[in-house]
């Protein structure tokens, strides 16, 4: 049997183009001899559809598409992902599912059994677990097909009660196949190889994961499609962050096998390496799925702005980016140097506004009420509050994206203004810390200099007052990110990054400093999640409580 794996770029609810783009496919692997095509979980909404799974006719459609892929299927079998009615009274109203289509008709239903429900996911507010597995009679083969989670309860820590393969197994198949929508993060790569080569190990059969590509508003999805053999050892691997079709052979013993170079990678590529292809697929597909085209931001000559300007410069083209200096009284001369410099090596566009009698005009506006008081934050947030009306106007009339330039380490300690450099539509870096910028900073100058090296090395600074440093109002980089990585992605207590070695008095500064600013984050833009704890809807908290603020 000839399986091909579809790894495949879909869009939410754009059901023409979804069912477009898998009828494609089904023809090009039937030309090439496929008996079987693969397409990833709910492939044919996009996931996640979120509360659009709510609507009747969005579910109604789902259905009608899949009809529409029915009829293609004649000389090849096809596996998609969609939401199917539970026809059942009880529980929720909808499963997760797979279709598996032959000759024109759905021959088989696998329901979703394991619902992740933590993080950025909340499968079960809307689908209903499965509860009877079956296995696929196909050219004389028997297949266990799955989906996504229910590879995922691993023996040390399981999430669930039971594991869908341990029903299945005992039908004697001789393959797994698993359609997934795995998001990406910088250490999942590692995390999946692990868990579904130790499935294929336990059950000693051969495992073809197929995963989603693409990226729908904040989350990214990396590819990456993973075949393993029955001892549990990966023999290829599709491509990140892009689109790939394989083939692969099953012969009468399980025994699984390709014609193409295997593309493994000895080396595991690094975090800073995955963060840059990440985002750059993030504002690709939030770009191109957006209807939008060009995208401004304001440049001050600092790394954060810098880093976000190149990669959206090769996101989207150097000509489709507007980079604006906004200059103030207090912006030093080598901070216009740096963005002009940055400016001439991307080639994108670039407009220079001077904000001095924009704030000023604020400020005489105010000066009855501010009367003899001292200049203060007031005074610098008008300044980032101005530049924000600024670029927005520029958005308005001429149809640009804002690209927010905010970090995760000024977004955790609320090191930002609200309404002004904290706005935009797409968050770039909000999930990279500081240090991790100067990482992507000097990732992005591997070949040539970009990024102007005084962005890299000159001390970080708003520019808001004379000789402002970040480091006035905050712990260095190097100790505050490694203290927000405990308590963000680690959810480790104050006592707890004490006992690590830390001051006590920074870190419960810091700690409350992050559940300060939980108001700020709520009213930001989404931000493209690279991390396995991105602030956004995978980290929910409340922005009145009193724990440990």
């Amino acid at each position: 049997m000839k399986i091909a794996l579809a790894q495949l770029n879909y869009h939410i609810g754009n059901f023409e183009s979804n069912t477009a783009k898998i009828i494609e496919h089904i023809k090009i692997a039937r030309t090439n001899g496929a008996d079987l095509v693969v397409f990833a979980e709910l492939c044919v909404c996009g996931y996640p559809s979120r509360d659009f799974l709510e609507f009747d006719e969005f579910i109604e459609l789902c259905e009608a598409s899949a009809q529409k892929i029915a009829k293609e299927c004649y000389g090849i079998a096809c596996i998609i992902g969609l939401p199917t009615p539970n026809h059942r009274t009880e529980g929720k109203d909808l499963n997760n599912s797979a279709y598996f289509i032959e000759e024109g008709k759905v021959k088989a239903v696998a329901h979703k059994a394991l619902l992740p429900n933590y993080d950025i996911f909340d499968e079960y507010r809307y689908f209903e677990p499965g509860t009877e597995f079956s296995c696929i009679e196909f050219k004389g083969h028997r297949i266990a097909l799955t989906i996504c989670e229910d590879l995922w309860n691993t023996i040390e820590d399981p999430l669930y009660v039971t594991r869908p393969m341990d029903i299945l197994i005992q039908q004697k198949p001789d393959v797994m196949i698993n359609i997934a929508a795995s998001p990406f993060t910088y250490n999942r790569d590692e995390d999946r190889i692990d868990i579904l080569g130790d499935n294929a190990k336990r059950y000693e059969l051969p495992l073809l994961y197929l995963n989603n590509v693409g990226a729908q508003t904040e989350l990214i999805f990396d590819g990456g499609s993973l075949i393993f053999d029955n001892t549990g050892k990966l023999i290829d691997e599709l491509p990140y962050f892009e689109e790939s079709v394989a083939y692969y052979n099953l012969d009468d013993k399980g025994k699984v096998t390709f014609d193409h170079p295997s593309t493994i990678r000895s080396i595991r590529p690094s975090d800073i390496e995955q963060i840059h292809k990440g985002i750059i697929l993030g504002i690709k597909d939030y770009f191109h799925k957006s209807g939008f085209k060009q995208a401004i931001l304001g440049l001050s000559g600092g790394i954060d702005s810098a880093v976000v300007c190149a990669l959206a410069a090769e996101a989207l083209g150097a000509q489709n980016v507007m980079a604006v200096l906004l200059p103030s009284r207090f912006s030093s001369d080598h901070s216009i140097k740096d963005a002009e410099d940055l400016v001439k090596n991307l080639g994108c566009m670039s407009e220079t506004i001077a904000i001095k009698d924009v704030t000023e005009a604020f400020e005489n506006t105010l000066s009855p009420q501010f009367k003899g008081l001292p200049f203060n934050i007031a005074e610098e947030n008008i300044q980032s509050r101005s530049r924000a009306v600024l670029l927005m106007a520029m958005c308005n009339k001429f149809g640009y994206i804002l690209l927010n330039t905010s970090n995760k380490s000024e977004a955790a300690v609320g090191y930002g203004t609200l309404y002004g450099d904290m706005c935009g539509g797409i968050s770039v870096i909000g999930d990279v810390y500081k240090t991790q910028v100067f990482e992507l900073a000097r990732y992005i100058n591997r070949e040539k200099e970009i990024i102007p090296l005084n962005s890299i090395i000159k001390p970080p600074s708003a520019e808001l007052r004379p000789d402002q440093k970040d480091t006035d109002s905050l712990p260095e980089y190097d100790i505050l990110d490694k203290i927000l990585k405990m308590y963000i992605e680690g959810r480790h207590s104050s006592t707890s990054i004490i006992k690590a070695g830390y001051d006590e008095n920074t870190v419960r500064r810091v700690i409350r400093l992050v559940n300060l600013a939980e108001h700020k984050r709520y009213q930001t833009p989404p931000i493209l999640r690279v991390s396995p704890k991105a602030f956004g809807m995978g980290r929910r908290m409340p922005i009145v409580g009193k724990y440990l603020s």
